[in-house]
């Protein structure tokens, strides 16, 4: 054991009084000066470095368990992995990772697998030199001659765009900074459509077009979003005949096509945006397959003809609207459409002919599960691909003929160290509400694990912008599961896991309910001793992270650490600075706080306002200088409070990474060392809290 004397002092913010404007009166926050946009303010950075310094000498006398821990996530993965080959135009492409190095290979192979490999790329030797790297998106020409693809040097998502000749290796020199991961080539082979940033806000505002050799400052403006509550993705439909800008906010959406042929690439509105209205189309011979929540909160399926798709008239359901099913995504064929549904608070998989002879679901024999949907090319083909996995099986792509009925696997994702499966138990649960409803929870654990009170619990949930928190396989939990832990998934409202219904009840004015809830499902494993009263642990990131600190002052006697990645914890403060990325999209999650209803109850849970005097859990905090979906400073303002208002000797630990964003680390291996110190944090609160005395 490493000797006290080298634990330090936990640094302590100092405190500049600044007062936070606002239509519904201003707020004091002492600690506002943490912001700093240029990220180079000497005294900002000081903290930060401190905090890592604090943080480090902490971890120290356990560096050994870390390491343990370190060696067994690694140990679990195959490192020379490879993804299932996906055949487009003749080559069949894949990723592939090499033993000891962090970044995949980008490959493809002429017509057969057996066929000599054509390295497209080698995140390798790119990110040689650079202390992040990262490819958004890639994307292959038609003609399948050269390679578009978008790269990050800093973490904070603004891409460049590269170009590569597959032919002779060389790099032409089109580049274009500061777009989104997010690129479409056009027929002729030379023109690329992007979609240029704000250089303020980061959004994506522009599509543009660049037609190889040109000047970068004559790229076409093809389309400009002026309602920044929209977002904006380009989009090639599965018959490779159209080329979609799909423009989408919290509530409505609107699509714009053009053939994929035309040289001068004006798009057309398909259904022009109304209020409420969200819908995704592709496209099949004549006619546009659209996913649609009009007349259908759960959303349906219909076909209507490309020219008439604003005809509401000409719609004819394909799949119509359920109470009880939620249209997730769906894959056109030219035979079949397969479409992934939620039922029951389950990811399923229904295929159905469109000359009626088929619709049924495919089955499923674990309690909890997940079923998948992968972009399957070829519109001709009747196979598609899905995947399925569990919190106890891991991820297994299937190939699934939808005229034989025949099914294979076509790849079961390895995991190492000894581990089986049949070792370990999922079941689906469901915990009450405080207003009755019912609450889906995924659980897990190693078989012969005693459900007698005394095990500890690791709680995860996200619980916003209708995203599902599906209990796929985690590598990283059996190292939780091998301990004796309990994992759970709490299927929280905010998330859209039991259909539109229960997102909407946890968002906006609902929002609390995502907060209770997971009390709620927490409280419901204690009594039912699936948990220890003093071994539960949550984690949470973004605004996940939210909800940590939410619970954190709700009810901190509940936890015994929380773990709040990249967290959302000043959520008034950032709503009323539109200048920040993501804040214009998102007024239709959280509120716009200029309106005083929005504003008042914002405040009543904003984790960083309701920091008050009295006893938090054990806490580790991480956060990343880059971080453009949620800026470093809100975690740092977070803790400097919690230091100065906690009452009790828990310890509060702050982890910022200087090199990296919102996603962390960008190696593989990087960023199972960080799942390594979360783990490390949780057993050392466990089995040897003395070396986490904060004094």
């Amino acid at each position: 054991m490493a000797p006290r004397a080298t634990v330090l002092a936990p640094p302590i913010a100092a405190r500049k009084p600044h007062q936070v404007p606002s239509p519904n009166g201003s707020r004091k926050d002492d600690y506002y000066w943490l912001r700093d946009d240029t990220r180079k303010s000497k005294e900002v950075l000081a903290y930060l470095n401190a905090e890592n310094t604090y943080t480090d000498s902490m971890l120290a006398a356990s560096r050994l368990l870390q390491d343990e821990l370190y060696g067994e996530l690694v140990g679990r993965f195959k490192q020379d992995d490879a993804s299932v080959p996906v055949l487009r135009r003749g080559w069949w492409y894949y990723v592939r990772y090499e033993s000891g190095r962090e970044y995949p290979i980008y490959a493809r192979r002429r017509r057969t697998m057996s066929a000599p490999e054509h390295v497209m790329l080698d995140g390798n030797a790119l990110a040689a030199g650079k202390a992040f790297f990262q490819i958004g998106a890639w994307s292959v020409s038609p003609n399948g001659r050269l390679l578009a693809y978008a790269e990050d040097t800093v973490g904070r998502r603004q891409y460049t765009l590269k170009v590569k000749n597959l032919d002779t290796g060389a790099m032409l020199a089109d580049t274009v900074d500061n777009i989104q991961p997010n690129l479409v080539w056009a027929n002729d082979n030379k023109t690329l459509l992007y979609v240029e940033k704000d250089p303020v806000t980061l959004l994506g505002v522009r599509v543009r077009k660049h037609e190889l050799g040109s000047r970068l400052a004559k790229d076409p403006l093809l389309y400009e979003e002026r309602d920044h509550s929209f977002y904006i993705g380009l989009i090639r439909s599965k018959s490779e005949k159209y080329l979609f800008i799909a423009l989408r906010s919290t509530t409505q959406s609107e699509w714009r096509y053009v053939d994929a042929g035309n040289p001068k690439l004006i798009f057309k509105t398909a259904i022009p945006r109304e209020q409420n209205h969200e819908y995704q189309v592709d496209h099949l011979g004549s006619d546009f397959i659209v996913r649609t929540n009009w007349q259908a909160e759960n959303f349906r399926l219909v076909r209507t003809p490309v020219a008439r798709v604003a005809d509401k008239r000409t719609w004819k359901d394909v799949i119509p609207a359920s109470a009880d099913a939620f249209i997730q995504t769906y894959e056109v064929f030219k035979s079949y459409v397969a479409v992934n549904e939620r039922s029951g608070g389950l990811m399923k998989l229904r295929v159905k002919s469109w000359d009626g002879r088929k619709d049924f679901m495919i089955g499923s024999s674990e309690p909890s599960y997940v079923m998948e949907l992968m972009r399957t090319p070829g519109i001709e083909s009747t196979k598609v691909r899905y995947v399925y996995t569990s919190l106890t099986t891991p991820r297994t792509t299937y190939e699934y003929d939808m005229a034989s009925d025949e099914k294979v696997i076509l790849k079961t994702e390895p995991v190492l160290g000894g581990f089986e499966s049949a070792n370990y138990k999922t079941e689906y649960l469901r915990a009450t509400a405080s207003d009755g409803a019912l609450i889906p929870v995924s659980v897990a654990y190693r078989i012969g694990t005693k459900l007698d009170g005394n095990a500890p619990l690791y709680q995860y949930a996200y619980g916003s912008y209708g995203i599902c928190s599906d209990p796929a396989f985690q590598h990283n939990w059996v190292s939780l599961m091998d301990r004796r832990f309990v994992v759970a998934i709490a299927h929280v409202r905010g998330g859209q896991e039991m259909g539109r219904a229960w997102y909407t009840g946890g968002k906006l004015l609902t929002k609390k309910h995502t907060f209770t809830d997971f009390i709620a499902v927490t409280r419901y494993l204690l009594r039912i001793k699936y948990a220890a009263r003093d071994k539960v642990f949550a984690q949470g990131a973004s605004a996940g992270g939210l909800l940590m600190g939410a619970i954190a002052n709700l009810a901190p006697q509940t936890y015994r650490g929380i773990i709040a990645n990249v967290p959302f914890v000043d959520i008034v403060t950032t709503m009323l600075d539109e200048s920040i990325p993501l804040t214009t999209n998102e007024f239709d999650e959280w509120g716009n706080p200029k309106n005083e209803l929005y504003y008042k109850y914002m405040k009543s849970y904003s984790p960083y306002d309701n920091v008050t005097r009295k006893s938090y859990p054990a806490m580790l905090v991480t956060s990343g200088l880059w971080d453009s979906q949620v800026p470093y400073w809100e975690a740092a303002k977070w803790v400097a409070k919690l230091r100065a208002k906690k009452t009790d000797s828990n310890p509060l630990l702050f982890k910022v990474n200087m090199e990296a964003g919102h996603g962390g680390k960008s190696g593989r291996f990087q960023r199972l060392r960080e799942t390594a110190v979360e783990y490390q944090f949780i057993l050392n609160c466990l089995k040897r809290p003395e070396l986490l005395d904060s004094h």
